[in-house]
């Protein structure tokens, strides 16, 4: 049986077809459903390490913040992408780094989309797993992506690293790309409790490349307010934490809730 999403190999290429709860090429590999819901595609060339992605101490922070809806209005901004440019009513969206989930459920839900979340840690797809059993979780390295060519009708990558090949190589032609990055003044108000120096940045995305034309590239920013329990899994789930002294860590850990900026860049490109 021809599986609803456009799976292809990761060992050779060839489209995988679906037996049960199997999924077969026409070259014979073959991936198991796991019991959890989603599907390991990450060969061990693409593994990169023993146990890649985020750890588990990290998605479980973020897990704890983000169901808590302070980036709502990420999700938010971009549904409304997506809905503005893709050219589907119901299009295929694939979350590339979709870390435990949280992203891919709300934009399923504010797009009508179907939506495949990919990312390279096991232990973050199979927390993805209880939050939707409509949304194809999968394990693998999005560098190279497990979806057929021009299969796709938008990528989203949120607080992930930019694969412009890859990224062209799965969207139909007139494809969108909708990216959040994280602006210069991003968590400014915890960084400068937590260091003796902020320095100034200026960030901006990734080149995009030839291959796509940009629709929108903003700067936006509001303002939440977590309580301490709140600002110690923010804290938990940012790169921050792992280069904290152990006196910056007490620090931190007596704040007892503060107004801290959510700054962060949002672009679209469409591809040509």
């Amino acid at each position: 049986m021809q599986n609803e999403y456009p799976l292809i190999c990761p060992v050779c290429g060839d489209s995988l077809f679906q037996q049960d709860r199997t999924y077969r090429c026409g070259s014979s590999h073959s991936f198991d459903t796991a019991r959890g819901g989603y599907i390991n595609l990450l060969t061990v060339q693409k593994r990169h390490s023993k146990v890649p992605g985020d750890a588990k101490d990290m998605l479980l922070a973020r897990r704890d913040f983000l169901e808590r809806g302070f980036y709502m209005p990420i999700c938010r901004d971009v549904a409304q992408c997506i809905n503005r440019y893709a050219d589907s009513s119901s299009p295929l969206v694939v979350d590339c780094g979709c870390g435990e989930g949280y992203y891919t459920d709300k934009i399923r839900e504010l797009c009508s989309a179907r939506c495949v979340g990919v990312d390279i840690s096991k232990e973050a797809v199979r927390m993805c797993c209880p939050r939707n059993k409509e949304i194809l979780w999968t394990v693998a390295n999005i560098s190279a992506i497990p979806l057929a060519d021009s299969s796709a009708d938008a990528v989203t990558a949120i607080f992930s690293l930019f694969h412009e090949k890859e990224y062209h190589r799965i969207l139909k032609s007139g494809g969108i790309v909708a990216e959040v990055t994280a602006g210069s003044r991003h968590l400014i108000e915890l960084k400068q409790h937590i260091y003796k120096e902020v320095f100034e940045q200026h960030k901006s995305p990734a080149p995009a490349g030839e291959g796509f034309e940009t629709l929108e590239l903003r700067d936006e920013s509001f303002v939440i307010s977590p309580g301490s329990e709140e600002l110690a899994s923010l804290l938990a789930m940012t790169p921050h934490s792992r280069r904290m002294s152990h006196s910056l860590r007490e620090q931190a850990a007596s704040l007892e809730g503060m107004d801290v900026t959510v700054n962060y860049i949002i672009r679209v490109l469409k591809k040509k």
